[in-house]
């Protein structure tokens, strides 16, 4: 049977780095609903218009759309052994219809690791952010500060700061995330699947506490 994991996290939490770690620890597929809805639009496919068609007229893609991305996704071949679902479901319609989906692929979400930790925490981690102007280098002004303040170490040209990483709008991406999330964090809960994992702890602490709950 697939394993099918759904991770939570709001911004700063470390979910795109445990994703990644978990992907290759456990040989699912990372399917990121972002990176989806991209390769969607950049590919022109019918799910990738009729998507547009919607945010051209600046609505919400409608959860049925979503859904249909999710299912082609995890019908390719390198999802076989299950996957690790990362930006959906967000309200528990969309749980509900994914376990619907799920069904047909004789598996069901077996995990949901809920990565947690103090606003003001979140906040220092993703507004810290800074980018260079030429390959888009990544810096953290508290954890990976560049060498020369303002400057890129690998290609010297001028590091700044994104407007989505400024700390009021970082701060509003945190709140509107987890009011937003509730309702999905307790849906799970109910459901006996949810396992909070405190996000302050070391990388590798954090992603050894998500195992173990598979394993269980």
């Amino acid at each position: 049977m697939p394993t099918y994991i759904v991770l939570l996290g709001p911004p700063g939490a470390g979910k795109g780095t445990q994703a990644q770690i978990l992907a290759k620890s456990t040989n699912l597929a990372h399917v990121s609903s972002g990176d989806l809805f991209r390769e969607n639009l950049k590919n022109q496919t019918e799910l990738g218009k009729l998507a547009k068609s919607f945010m051209d007229k600046g609505e919400l893609v409608p959860d049925d759309v979503t859904i249909k991305m999710i299912r082609d996704r995890i019908s390719r071949p390198d999802c076989e052994a299950g996957a690790i679902l990362d930006g959906f479901p967000r309200t528990p319609a969309q749980a509900t219809a994914l376990e619907r989906m799920l069904l047909d692929f004789k598996g069901e979400v077996n995990l949901v690791p809920y990565i947690t930790a103090a606003e003001n925490i979140l906040v220092e981690r993703a507004s810290g952010r800074w980018t260079c102007r030429a390959h888009g280098h990544i810096y953290h002004e508290k954890f990976n500060p560049p060498k020369q303040a303002g400057v890129c170490d690998v290609d010297g040209s001028e590091v700044y700061q994104r407007d989505d990483d400024k700390v009021e709008t970082v701060a509003k991406r945190i709140r509107v995330y987890l009011e937003q999330t509730m309702p999905l964090v307790d849906y799970y809960r109910k459901a006996g699947k949810l396992a909070e994992i405190d996000g302050t702890q070391a990388v590798e602490q954090v992603t050894k506490q998500m195992l173990a709950a598979l394993k269980k």
